[in-house]
Parts: structure tokens; sequence; C-alpha cells
């Protein structure tokens, strides 16, 4: 099952990056949707995880303060490296634009996931829509 990362304009890509963080945080994880949809996209850096046939898969954003978030693959993809190809063009995109100190809110079952990639705990617990997380933080070279 091969697939590609690119980066996706909210304007172009508001439906396929919409329809994915509905189904992973809103429906899946019971987010509410006032809390998901914080009026950050517009602005944001988006990439999208598409398969071989164009079918979105995945997504994530990068917010100008070196902020990577709203990591979201859908269930059939995961543990098939979509979340470490979307983590890796998230960390590149943070590179490229000068953002050396990158940070993270993750949910606590993922932070072995997020420490594969180098970035550590940097908080103690905290609920955050109702789901514990950790802020986490790795620092990058040009």
């Amino acid at each position: 099952m091969n697939f590609y990362v690119k980066t996706a304009d909210w304007q172009t890509y508001q439906t396929q990056i919409s329809n994915i963080r509905e189904q992973v945080f809103i429906q899946e994880q019971q987010v509410p949707a006032e809390l998901e949809w914080d009026g950050l996209d517009s602005t944001a850096l988006h990439l999208l995880a598409l398969a071989e046939d164009g079918k979105p898969i995945g997504s994530a954003r990068v917010l100008s303060d070196g902020s990577i978030g709203r990591m979201a693959v859908l269930k059939a993809w995961r543990d098939k490296g979509v979340g470490h190809a979307l983590l890796r063009a998230a960390i590149e995109a943070c590179r490229q634009n000068g953002w050396l100190d990158i940070h993270l809110s993750a949910q606590t079952h993922a932070i072995p996931f997020y420490e594969k990639s180098g970035f550590k705990i940097a908080s103690d617990e905290y609920m955050d829509a109702g789901i514990p997380h950790k802020a986490m933080k790795l620092h990058i070279s040009n």
C-alpha cells in the first residue's frame, strides 16, 4: 500500500483535511467540534497524505510558531508509516521556515511515536479535550 505526502493549501484541500480530522478526532476520539475547529487552519501550513489512488488518508498542520498539530491518520492506514511520513514532512517544513524549536501536544499514548523522532517530554500530563496529553519539544538545526 503506497502513499505520498504533500503540502496542501487550506483553501484548496479544506474538505479532504476536514474529513480526516472529523473521522479521527470528532467521531473516533469524541473531541468536541468547537475545540477541533480553532480558527487557525486558514493561516497554517498543512500536510496531506494521499494513497496511490489520490484518496486522502492522513493530515497534519504546522503553525508559524513551530507547533506541529492535528496529526491524524485514518484507522485503516495506521501502522503503515503514514504518521512518520507526515511527521518527517512537518519537521522539514519547520526547518525550511527557520522554526528550529518545534513543539507539539502529544496524546500520552502517542508519546513513544514522537520520541522515535527525537521529541522529548516537556511538561507534566494535562487534559485537552478530555484526553491526557504532554507537551513535547524538539530542537533541530538548519
